[in-house]
């Protein structure tokens, strides 16, 4: 693709050969964040526009805040992979994909630096405004692609760009004693734990088991809404933070 005129006022532009069509005539109502998880920007944004790589996102953002457009909006980047919330597999043609340049996991969760955020913030609003996006559609990687995928991390501050109204969060619940379930637990507690989580959007089953699956699917959730502590045991804080942010959607106030 030749240069075309950026979607967002803030961002340059460098093209990346890798999208196609959104099936269906979709149009984007997700915004999925991603980080990097290589050493340097420099090489995880070349690597982002090289045809080989296959990948691509809509957006790149530097540590210093600067931001580059690499696909048009209105096209299919490549960046969820095999990802599903709502029951719908083909994420890639309903988000927008932001990759914040970041060592990640690999790196050892260096922090994300305040003119990064600041830009994430600006552009997520931006995106969110003109397409007319819902806040709990504001997700990380890790929320579509649970154990597959751990991105943003644990450390990317979803209550700071709540604050500045992106996304949609709750204030966790403390961490305290008390009954929780986890892995080879069975019962209707379960079922219960299974059934917020599917209503949230995650690809939860229904099975009344605390399985390997589950297991994932809550340590994603704790690694976007009770960051505190990540280690796919549902305790009280984690299930209760989930029933307050099923109970502040719109569609169950």
């Amino acid at each position: 693709m030749n240069s075309f005129a950026a979607d967002f006022s803030g961002a340059s532009v460098q093209p990346s050969p890798n999208h196609g069509e959104r099936r269906d005539g979709r149009k984007p109502d997700m915004i999925l964040l991603h980080y990097t998880g290589m050493g340097t920007a420099e090489g995880a944004l070349d690597w982002l526009c090289r045809a080989e790589s296959q990948v691509s996102s809509h957006y790149f953002v530097f540590e210093d805040g600067r931001v580059v457009q690499l696909v048009p909006e209105e096209r299919r980047a490549w960046h969820a992979g095999k990802s599903v919330w709502h029951n719908e597999a083909d994420i890639n043609s309903l988000s927008i994909g932001i990759e914040i340049a970041n060592a990640g996991h690999p790196g050892g969760l260096p922090d994300f630096p305040d003119a990064q955020i600041e830009a994430v913030i600006e552009l997520c609003r931006d995106c969110g405004y003109r397409w007319a996006i819902a806040p709990e559609r504001v997700l990380g990687h890790s929320d579509v692609a649970p154990v597959r995928k751990v991105d943003p991390g644990e450390k990317f501050p979803w209550a700071r760009l709540a604050a500045a109204g992106v996304g949609h969060w709750v204030e966790p619940a403390p961490i305290t004693g008390g009954r929780f379930f986890q892995r080879g637990d069975i019962g209707q507690p379960i079922e219960a734990l299974q059934s917020m989580l599917s209503l949230y959007g995650y690809d939860t089953e229904i099975t009344g088991e605390f399985s390997t699956k589950l297991e994932g699917d809550v340590e994603a959730f704790q690694r976007h809404f009770r960051q505190e502590r990540v280690d796919g045991i549902a305790d009280f804080s984690t299930i209760d933070t989930l029933h307050r942010l099923l109970s502040a959607l719109p569609r169950f106030s």
